[in-house]
């Protein structure tokens, strides 16, 4: 009975006797894997999220990338003043071809070769990375994949260098950040589009158009199939794969990009062979096409361009990587006339291919610079020395002008016939005694005769009466500001350049004011933002002095003993002045009599102001001299330039200010400011600079002759001493001529002193703005 009351065991007590009555087996296996797992799981995903930060971390601090730097022809391109391109200079030089210039056949071998998932990726392709990798593990990518992408390689060439110490993963992370952003911005052919104009393809070459026409002196879409494969293969090895150069390795890589092409169904394997049987030499120039200007146009404009990238400097564009589009003043048809009369021998004869010139032409009414010369037969010197903008030479008798003659009108109101001194001087508080080019003194003349004859002592003491003080304010109206303190020798010398004179000579050309002369008119920058520049008037002077300095100065070139009459042109009204400098006293013995150091002549129309310097480099050089009859060539210079320039353009005279007033003086035409008739008392010092002038204007009657050269005397031998220091003296044409019909040379000297001074001179004064 007890038997049948026992209860029967349950399933689970079954189960837990069964699993009690066997031995354990042990779990510890099973846990450290899962436990090993999970650490690699975490760590796995700990990387992922820490490389995603650091990849996002580094993508904040990726440059920004603008169309501007995807299409980037990132060259500077110069025009002139009628929107002609003259000039590119920059990193990137190429000529752009749009989307739809671009063969198919290109765009298939682009993408064969570098990136065959292209239609595919989004800028960066993981796929494309480790088949990359396998690929060249294995030998089986024919050289033609690698880890980048074609959109990578593009922003690549557009915001990063490519130098291999650049190659860091901040830069890749970057890289590949930007890659997905141009991706979604752009479309295929877009990108394509930059990627094809972006490349370098050897020699100087940028982009495949520019490729096209330097190789093949053909655009891509003149090109065949086998031509095509080439250029598609440069980029990875241009200056390996130069058919002109390595013919045999450039066939070697154009093959395998049509086996790539083939591989890719861009083409047939027919087509591929064909093309491949095709010589590496076919199509090929033998003379490239320039991919800028010409050499012949590069020289003609060398120094105006080397003047339009310091200016540009100045302003703080880059002129290499900046891709801007500079807008000039340059008249080129002025520019080449220049050109070729100072490098030719139609106009001009030149003693040797070492005599140099300087020039500079400048719209009097604006400022603009039209033409600029630099120096003449520089052979194959790109940027050289510009003479136009140099300040070390002196400027002569080109500056009575400026300090001497237009001060004493401006404030001392001087008419034209005012009487002046030519007569013995002597620097104040020295020995040194200042001589004209003939050694004589002509007594009392008027301000225009001292001025047309280039009459140094009557400069100087007008100078001397004006003072240093105002003649300086008047200088620094004109643009010219100076290191040191001038003195009276500067009354006939300032060391400035062509470019500063004929912008200062230009104020006397239009009435009075003052522009600062410059040579870009306009900058539109790589986002198609213009700046314009321009030049403010400032009044440099009253227009009653700008009208009697224009009328001396005309009787510089039309009056019989006028010292630049080389430089006339018949039947034009203009201006001007010549200028001379001859070497000092320790050294004249070395050269001939006569010889000078500078000559130059600046002279101007309504229209115009040209300044012209020429001498030597190195004028203390065995030969490098100035002769007599060779002082006239920048007259001649000018002559034949303002002739040109004069047919383009109006010939008018000046007007006579209201505030001036015309008058009769020994039956000359002679002018006054209106209300100051008389003239000044010269107040030099009889002890310290000979006679005193204190003629009354009533010894200026219709009767009585005040410009005789009757008066002139010898002047004594016993006031020169001789010098001991390399100090320059003006110099100056003779009037009369002397034989040549061209004139002489005016040789003005000191005692043991000069007249102007020179860069080893304790006096020397070189302009700040150099």
């Amino acid at each position: 009975m007890s038997s049948n009351n026992t209860p029967r065991p349950t399933r689970m007590s079954r189960n837990a006797e069964h699993q009690s009555s066997g031995p354990k087996k042990p779990r510890t296996g099973w846990r450290t894997f899962r436990r090993i797992l999970f650490v690699l799981v975490a760590i796995g995903v700990f990387a992922i999220l820490a490389g995603a930060g650091l990849f996002f971390f580094y993508a904040q601090s990726a440059p920004k990338i603008s169309q501007s730097a995807l299409s980037s022809d990132t060259s500077t391109r110069v025009y002139d003043a009628n929107g002609n391109v003259i000039s590119r200079l920059g990193a990137q030089n190429r000529n752009y071809v749009k989307s739809k210039n671009i063969p198919s056949t290109l765009r298939q071998a682009v993408v064969s070769t570098e990136d065959r998932r292209f239609y595919k990726n989004n800028g960066v392709d993981p796929i494309r990375i480790i088949g990359a990798a396998f690929a060249n593990i294995s030998g089986s990518s024919l050289g033609m994949q690698g880890g980048s992408t074609l959109t990578q390689q593009l922003v690549k060439l557009s915001v990063f260098s490519t130098a291999a110490s650049d190659r860091t993963l901040k830069r890749k992370a970057q890289e590949a950040w930007l890659a997905l952003k141009v991706d979604h911005d752009y479309s295929k052919n877009q990108i394509l589009e930059y990627y094809i104009n972006k490349v370098y393809m050897g020699n100087g070459v940028y982009g495949m158009q520019t490729a096209a026409q330097y190789y093949y002196g053909k655009t891509l879409k003149h090109l065949d199939l086998a031509q095509l494969a080439l250029l598609a293969g440069m980029p990875q090895s241009p200056t390996n794969y130069d058919p002109t150069t390595y013919p045999a390795l450039a066939k070697k890589r154009r093959d395998l990009v049509l086996e790539a092409m083939a591989e890719n169904n861009a083409i047939t394997s027919a087509q591929a062979k064909q093309a491949e049987a095709t010589s590496i030499t076919t199509g090929l120039v033998k003379s490239h096409k320039s991919t800028s200007t010409s050499a012949k146009t590069t020289k003609v404009i060398d120094a105006y361009l080397k003047q339009v990238y310091a200016e540009l400097k100045s302003k703080g564009y880059n002129t290499t990587t900046g891709g801007l589009k500079v807008y000039t003043n340059l008249d080129m048809g002025a520019q080449k006339r220049l050109y070729d009369i100072v490098n030719g021998n139609s106009y001009v004869s030149f003693p040797s291919s070492k005599f140099q010139v300087g020039s500079t032409i400048v719209n009097p009414n604006n400022g603009k610079v039209v033409a600029m010369i630099g120096g003449r037969k520089t052979g194959n010197v790109t940027f050289g020395l510009n003479r136009a903008v140099q300040t070390d030479r002196s400027s002569a008798s080109t500056a009575k002008p400026l300090m001497d003659y237009g001060p004493a009108i401006e404030y001392l109101y001087y008419p034209t016939y005012e009487p002046v001194k030519d007569t013995a001087f002597t620097y104040p508080g020295t020995t040194k005694s200042l001589y004209d080019w003939d050694r004589q003194y002509q007594g009392t003349i008027t301000m225009r005769k001292a001025l047309y004859e280039s009459r140094n002592i009557p400069a100087i003491r007008t100078l001397q009466n004006v003072g240093i003080s105002k003649a300086t304010t008047f200088l620094k109206g004109l643009g010219m500001t100076f290191d040191k303190t001038l003195t009276l020798q500067n009354g006939i010398g300032l060391y400035i350049s062509t470019e500063q004179e004929a912008a200062a000579y230009a104020a006397f050309a239009n009435g009075g004011n003052y522009y600062k002369p410059y040579l870009v008119s306009k900058v539109v920058t790589q986002d198609g933002k213009a700046h314009k520049y321009s030049s403010t008037a400032k009044q440099a002077m009253s227009a009653a002095t700008a009208f009697m300095l224009t009328d001396m100065m005309k009787d510089v070139m039309t009056n019989e003993n006028g010292s630049g009459r080389s430089a006339a042109i018949s039947g034009l009204y203009q201006a001007g002045k010549t200028g001379t400098d001859s070497y000092p006293d320790d050294y004249a013995d070395k050269v001939p009599s006569g010889a000078t150091m500078d000559s130059w002549f600046t002279g101007y129309t309504k229209n115009y102001s040209v300044s012209v310097w020429t001498g030597y480099d190195k004028q203390f050089q065995t030969g490098h001299y100035v002769s007599e009859t060779q002082t006239t060539i920048a007259q001649e210079i000018y002559k034949y330039e303002m002739s040109y320039l004069a047919s383009k353009s109006t010939n008018s005279d000046w007007t006579q200010p209201s505030t001036v007033t015309k008058t009769t003086q020994n039956n000359n035409t002679e002018y006054y400011v209106t209300g100051h008739s008389g003239t000044v008392t010269d107040t030099t010092s009889t002890s310290q600079y000979g006679s005193t002038n204190t003629t009354s204007s009533s010894a200026y009657s219709s009767n009585s002759q005040v410009t005789t050269n009757s008066n002139t005397t010898q002047a004594s031998s016993s006031t020169t001493e001789s010098s001991t220091s390399k100090e320059s003296s003006s110099t100056e044409q003779t009037p009369g001529g002397s034989g040549t019909g061209n004139g002489g040379t005016d040789s003005t000297t000191t005692g043991s002193s000069s007249a102007t001074t020179t860069e080893s001179s304790t006096t020397t004064t070189k302009d700040s703005n150099s």
